[in-house]
């Protein structure tokens, strides 16, 4: 578009922009954005302002940033380019827990969902799961029962959550649960959200075996809401460029874990 263009477009399309640019580049400055999209200081503010109150963007000093706080959880859209090869090495160890004829419930984590791409190799199998973008992934695969957690629709995570989708997860017993979390710190996984803990801690409750699965990066992060002690898990999966003090730390709780080679 040309120069003289940009501000003219309109704040619908022009904060859906900066939502991609944010959520690519990570973070940006509020005088960059001004001058990328033709418009004043105070209008990006007002964008920023908006983006915020929608749950999409967070302001820091100066900007708007994607990466995650102890009280923001990034966008799926940021998400899912993080961390993106530890997260395949998460998912290729926990594949070789499951076996054919087991019912396995996965999260809105993207992190699980590196899971959800390996499952059609372990066909039959019944997979549960609140995350729209797994249920439409394995929504072709005739070797999969699929099972979809209803409940409130939620665009930022993809997925769906809300009482409803507590009451339908605690209608069922599986066999297996993987989730991701936001955080790890000392003996406990914490979250920043109430609503997704709910589903979570549901989930936990509804399996007969659950497997916690984090990268290295979310054991130096704060979440505000406490998920469940890591003793909850039967199987905590980590990363193999986990830091070694955060190793030892796993080692002296006792829980039980396991390395993933990337």
């Amino acid at each position: 578009m040309p120069e003289d263009d940009k501000s003219q477009r309109g704040p619908i399309q022009r904060r859906r922009e900066i939502s991609d640019l944010v959520l690519t580049e990570g973070s940006a400055s509020a005088a960059d954005l001004a001058e990328r999209f033709g418009v004043s200081p105070m209008t990006i503010y007002r964008d920023i302002d908006e983006l915020e109150r929608e749950g999409v963007l967070r302001k820091f000093r100066g900007g708007v940033t994607a990466q995650p706080s102890g009280v923001f959880e990034s966008n799926v859209a940021y998400r899912k380019n993080a961390m993106r090869a530890e997260k395949e090495a998460l998912a290729a160890k926990a594949v070789t827990l499951i076996e054919p004829g087991m019912s396995v419930m996965i999260d809105d984590s993207t992190t699980t969902l590196e899971l959800a791409r390996l499952l059609p190799r372990i066909e039959p199998l019944t997979v549960v799961t609140n995350f729209l973008e797994a249920l439409n992934l394995l929504a072709e695969e005739r070797g999969i029962h699929l099972m979809a957690l209803g409940g409130d629709y939620d665009p930022l995570h993809d997925s769906f959550l809300g009482v409803p989708c507590v009451e339908a997860v605690e209608a069922l017993r599986v066999d297996v649960c993987f989730v991701s979390t936001s955080s790890v710190f000392g003996d406990y996984a914490f979250h920043q959200e109430q609503r997704i803990v709910a589903v979570k801690r549901a989930m936990l409750k509804a399996a007969g075996r659950n497997v916690l699965m984090i990268d290295h990066s979310k054991l130096t992060r704060t979440a505000l809401h406490r998920l469940a002690p890591l003793t909850a898990f039967d199987l905590v999966l980590i990363d193999d460029r986990t830091p070694p003090e955060a190793v030892k730390a796993l080692d002296e709780s006792g829980v039980r874990y396991e390395l993933a080679p990337t």
